[in-house]
Protein backbone atom coordinates (compact mmCIF):
# COMPACT_ATOMS: atom_id res chain seq x y z
CA UNK A 1 0.00 0.00 0.00
CA UNK A 2 1.10 3.64 -0.80
CA UNK A 3 0.30 6.63 0.11
CA UNK A 4 0.21 10.00 -1.01
CA UNK A 5 -0.81 13.56 -0.61
CA UNK A 6 -1.56 16.45 2.40
CA UNK A 7 -3.57 16.28 5.71
CA UNK A 8 -5.43 19.09 7.26
CA UNK A 9 -6.93 19.40 11.07
CA UNK A 10 -10.71 18.52 9.45
CA UNK A 11 -13.89 18.00 11.56
CA UNK A 12 -14.84 15.28 9.00
CA UNK A 13 -12.85 12.57 7.60
CA UNK A 14 -14.48 11.33 4.08
CA UNK A 15 -13.59 8.32 3.29
CA UNK A 16 -13.97 6.91 -0.38
CA UNK A 17 -13.52 3.35 -1.43
CA UNK A 18 -13.23 2.85 -4.84
CA UNK A 19 -13.08 -0.05 -7.04
CA UNK A 20 -13.40 0.57 -10.95
CA UNK A 21 -15.26 4.06 -10.98
CA UNK A 22 -12.92 6.32 -13.09
CA UNK A 23 -16.03 7.17 -15.19
CA UNK A 24 -17.36 9.11 -11.93
CA UNK A 25 -15.00 9.49 -9.35
CA UNK A 26 -13.65 13.05 -10.34
CA UNK A 27 -17.18 14.59 -9.58
CA UNK A 28 -17.39 12.60 -6.37
CA UNK A 29 -14.29 14.38 -5.36
CA UNK A 30 -15.61 17.61 -6.86
CA UNK A 31 -19.15 17.73 -5.39
CA UNK A 32 -17.38 16.46 -1.86
CA UNK A 33 -14.80 19.06 -1.88
CA UNK A 34 -17.85 21.58 -2.16
CA UNK A 35 -19.04 20.32 1.29
CA UNK A 36 -18.91 23.67 3.53
CA UNK A 37 -17.42 21.74 6.20
CA UNK A 38 -13.26 21.64 7.44
CA UNK A 39 -12.55 18.60 6.26
CA UNK A 40 -10.06 15.75 4.80
CA UNK A 41 -11.03 13.42 1.92
CA UNK A 42 -9.54 9.73 2.11
CA UNK A 43 -9.32 7.76 -1.05
CA UNK A 44 -8.64 4.41 -1.08
CA UNK A 45 -7.93 2.85 -4.82
CA UNK A 46 -8.67 -0.96 -4.01
CA UNK A 47 -6.36 -2.23 -7.43
CA UNK A 48 -7.96 -0.84 -10.12
CA UNK A 49 -7.98 -1.81 -13.83
CA UNK A 50 -9.94 0.62 -15.13
CA UNK A 51 -7.79 4.03 -15.25
CA UNK A 52 -8.81 4.89 -12.26
CA UNK A 53 -5.46 5.09 -10.55
CA UNK A 54 -4.38 6.83 -13.18
CA UNK A 55 -7.01 9.66 -12.59
CA UNK A 56 -5.81 9.82 -8.92
CA UNK A 57 -1.60 10.21 -9.50
CA UNK A 58 -2.97 12.62 -11.95
CA UNK A 59 -4.61 14.77 -9.44
CA UNK A 60 -2.27 13.95 -6.83
CA UNK A 61 0.62 16.51 -8.98
CA UNK A 62 -1.72 19.03 -8.09
CA UNK A 63 -1.66 18.39 -4.45
CA UNK A 64 -4.97 19.62 -3.84
CA UNK A 65 -5.39 20.55 -0.15
CA UNK A 66 -6.70 18.44 2.49
CA UNK A 67 -6.96 15.30 0.33
CA UNK A 68 -4.90 11.65 1.10
CA UNK A 69 -4.96 8.86 -1.48
CA UNK A 70 -4.06 5.31 -0.87
CA UNK A 71 -3.84 2.26 -3.46
CA UNK A 72 -3.56 -1.26 -3.27
CA UNK A 73 -1.64 -3.51 -5.05
CA UNK A 74 -4.51 -5.45 -5.88
CA UNK A 75 -8.25 -5.53 -5.34
CA UNK A 76 -9.26 -6.75 -1.77
CA UNK A 77 -12.51 -5.25 -1.06
CA UNK A 78 -14.32 -2.46 0.70
CA UNK A 79 -14.17 -3.42 3.77
CA UNK A 80 -10.31 -3.46 3.16
CA UNK A 81 -10.34 -0.08 1.35
CA UNK A 82 -12.28 1.76 4.96
CA UNK A 83 -9.63 -0.39 6.72
CA UNK A 84 -6.32 1.19 5.36
CA UNK A 85 -8.22 4.84 5.51
CA UNK A 86 -10.27 4.65 9.00
CA UNK A 87 -7.01 3.86 10.54
CA UNK A 88 -5.50 6.99 9.15
CA UNK A 89 -8.95 9.34 10.04
CA UNK A 90 -7.87 12.64 11.77
CA UNK A 91 -11.75 14.09 11.78
CA UNK A 92 -13.78 14.14 14.64
CA UNK A 93 -16.42 12.53 12.20
CA UNK A 94 -16.05 9.81 9.54
CA UNK A 95 -18.23 9.14 6.68
CA UNK A 96 -18.28 6.71 4.32
CA UNK A 97 -18.70 8.36 0.70
CA UNK A 98 -18.97 5.64 -2.20
CA UNK A 99 -17.16 6.93 -5.79
CA UNK A 100 -20.43 5.84 -7.88
CA UNK A 101 -23.04 8.78 -6.86
CA UNK A 102 -25.75 6.64 -6.09
CA UNK A 103 -25.25 8.61 -2.98
CA UNK A 104 -25.13 12.03 -3.37
CA UNK A 105 -22.51 14.30 -1.45
CA UNK A 106 -24.87 17.09 -1.28
CA UNK A 107 -26.65 15.38 1.59
CA UNK A 108 -23.42 14.68 3.80
CA UNK A 109 -24.19 17.58 6.18
CA UNK A 110 -28.29 15.84 7.11
CA UNK A 111 -25.73 12.69 8.10
CA UNK A 112 -23.68 14.44 10.36
CA UNK A 113 -25.71 16.73 11.60
CA UNK A 114 -27.09 14.88 14.89
CA UNK A 115 -23.68 13.86 15.20
CA UNK A 116 -22.83 17.50 15.54
CA UNK A 117 -25.82 18.23 17.45
CA UNK A 118 -24.44 15.99 20.40
CA UNK A 119 -27.44 13.50 19.73
CA UNK A 120 -25.98 10.76 18.14
CA UNK A 121 -22.84 8.49 17.54
CA UNK A 122 -23.63 7.29 14.49
CA UNK A 123 -25.96 7.76 11.69
CA UNK A 124 -27.18 5.42 8.87
CA UNK A 125 -28.81 6.91 5.32
CA UNK A 126 -31.97 5.57 5.05
CA UNK A 127 -33.17 4.53 1.36
CA UNK A 128 -36.25 3.92 2.88
CA UNK A 129 -37.54 6.55 4.73
CA UNK A 130 -39.08 8.79 2.04
CA UNK A 131 -36.36 10.40 0.12
CA UNK A 132 -36.25 9.95 -4.05
CA UNK A 133 -35.22 7.11 -5.47
CA UNK A 134 -34.49 5.03 -8.71
CA UNK A 135 -36.76 1.94 -9.29
CA UNK A 136 -34.77 -0.85 -9.90
CA UNK A 137 -34.16 -4.79 -8.66
CA UNK A 138 -37.37 -5.97 -6.57
CA UNK A 139 -35.02 -8.94 -5.52
CA UNK A 140 -32.67 -6.13 -4.15
CA UNK A 141 -35.43 -4.92 -2.24
CA UNK A 142 -36.53 -8.11 -1.08
CA UNK A 143 -33.37 -9.39 -0.04
CA UNK A 144 -32.32 -5.67 2.16
CA UNK A 145 -35.31 -6.03 3.63
CA UNK A 146 -34.56 -9.45 4.39
CA UNK A 147 -30.77 -8.96 6.06
CA UNK A 148 -32.31 -5.96 7.68
CA UNK A 149 -34.93 -7.52 9.17
CA UNK A 150 -32.94 -10.46 10.46
CA UNK A 151 -29.68 -7.87 11.63
CA UNK A 152 -32.63 -6.08 13.67
CA UNK A 153 -33.58 -9.92 15.68
CA UNK A 154 -29.73 -9.84 16.55
CA UNK A 155 -28.87 -6.42 17.33
CA UNK A 156 -32.49 -4.86 19.07
CA UNK A 157 -32.10 -2.34 16.92
CA UNK A 158 -35.08 -0.98 14.62
CA UNK A 159 -33.33 -0.20 11.35
CA UNK A 160 -35.17 0.45 8.10
CA UNK A 161 -31.75 0.22 5.76
CA UNK A 162 -28.98 -2.05 7.79
CA UNK A 163 -26.99 -2.04 4.62
CA UNK A 164 -27.12 1.53 3.29
CA UNK A 165 -23.77 2.52 2.03
CA UNK A 166 -24.11 6.07 3.38
CA UNK A 167 -23.16 6.02 7.18
CA UNK A 168 -21.26 8.58 9.89
CA UNK A 169 -19.53 7.76 12.83
CA UNK A 170 -17.97 9.47 15.72
CA UNK A 171 -14.15 9.28 14.37
CA UNK A 172 -13.14 7.38 17.70
CA UNK A 173 -16.08 4.98 18.07
CA UNK A 174 -14.90 3.38 14.64
CA UNK A 175 -11.91 3.59 15.38
CA UNK A 176 -12.30 1.13 18.70
CA UNK A 177 -14.23 -1.31 15.68
CA UNK A 178 -11.82 -4.12 14.21
CA UNK A 179 -12.92 -4.55 10.76
CA UNK A 180 -12.95 -7.70 9.84
CA UNK A 181 -14.78 -8.05 6.51
CA UNK A 182 -12.76 -7.44 3.30
CA UNK A 183 -15.66 -6.84 1.10
CA UNK A 184 -19.50 -6.12 1.81
CA UNK A 185 -20.20 -7.24 5.02
CA UNK A 186 -18.81 -4.30 6.30
CA UNK A 187 -22.57 -3.15 6.78
CA UNK A 188 -23.41 -5.55 9.03
CA UNK A 189 -20.51 -6.56 10.86
CA UNK A 190 -20.48 -2.41 11.96
CA UNK A 191 -24.07 -2.60 12.59
CA UNK A 192 -23.93 -5.22 15.24
CA UNK A 193 -20.49 -3.65 16.82
CA UNK A 194 -21.74 -0.48 17.39
CA UNK A 195 -25.15 -1.90 18.70
CA UNK A 196 -23.14 -3.56 21.32
CA UNK A 197 -21.47 -0.67 22.45
CA UNK A 198 -24.70 0.85 22.95
CA UNK A 199 -23.88 3.62 20.90
CA UNK A 200 -26.99 6.61 19.60
CA UNK A 201 -28.00 5.54 16.48
CA UNK A 202 -30.34 7.65 14.16
CA UNK A 203 -31.19 7.31 11.02
CA UNK A 204 -32.04 10.63 8.42
CA UNK A 205 -33.57 10.01 4.84
CA UNK A 206 -31.59 10.22 1.87
CA UNK A 207 -32.05 10.13 -1.87
CA UNK A 208 -30.25 7.01 -3.64
CA UNK A 209 -29.89 6.69 -7.69
CA UNK A 210 -29.20 3.08 -7.68
CA UNK A 211 -27.15 1.68 -10.88
CA UNK A 212 -28.04 -1.53 -12.67
CA UNK A 213 -25.34 -4.17 -13.48
CA UNK A 214 -24.48 -2.80 -16.79
CA UNK A 215 -23.10 0.52 -14.81
CA UNK A 216 -21.12 -1.11 -13.00
CA UNK A 217 -22.90 -2.09 -10.16
CA UNK A 218 -20.97 -4.92 -8.17
CA UNK A 219 -22.76 -6.32 -5.55
CA UNK A 220 -24.40 -9.74 -5.92
CA UNK A 221 -26.53 -12.54 -4.05
CA UNK A 222 -23.34 -14.39 -2.92
CA UNK A 223 -22.45 -11.24 -0.60
CA UNK A 224 -26.30 -11.37 0.48
CA UNK A 225 -25.44 -14.68 1.70
CA UNK A 226 -22.22 -13.63 3.12
CA UNK A 227 -24.09 -11.06 4.80
CA UNK A 228 -26.63 -13.35 6.68
CA UNK A 229 -23.01 -15.60 8.14
CA UNK A 230 -21.54 -12.18 9.11
CA UNK A 231 -25.28 -11.12 11.19
CA UNK A 232 -25.16 -14.50 13.00
CA UNK A 233 -21.34 -14.51 13.58
CA UNK A 234 -21.39 -10.80 15.33
CA UNK A 235 -24.50 -11.89 17.02
CA UNK A 236 -22.50 -14.44 18.53
CA UNK A 237 -19.20 -12.46 19.37
CA UNK A 238 -18.08 -9.27 20.39
CA UNK A 239 -15.26 -8.36 18.91
CA UNK A 240 -14.47 -4.94 20.08
CA UNK A 241 -11.59 -3.39 20.88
Amino acid sequence: MSLVGARASPTLSVVIPVYNEAATLARVIERVQAIPVPKEILVVDDGSTDGTRELLEGLEKSRPAGMVFFFHGRNRGKGAAIRTAVAQAEGEITLIQDADLEYDPAEVQKLIGPILAGDADVVYGSRFLGGPHRVLYFWHWAGNNFLTLLSNICTNLNLTDMETGYKAFKTAILKRLPIRSDRFGFEPEVTAKVARLGCRVYEVPISYRGRDYSAGKKITWVDGLKAVFTILKYRLIADIG
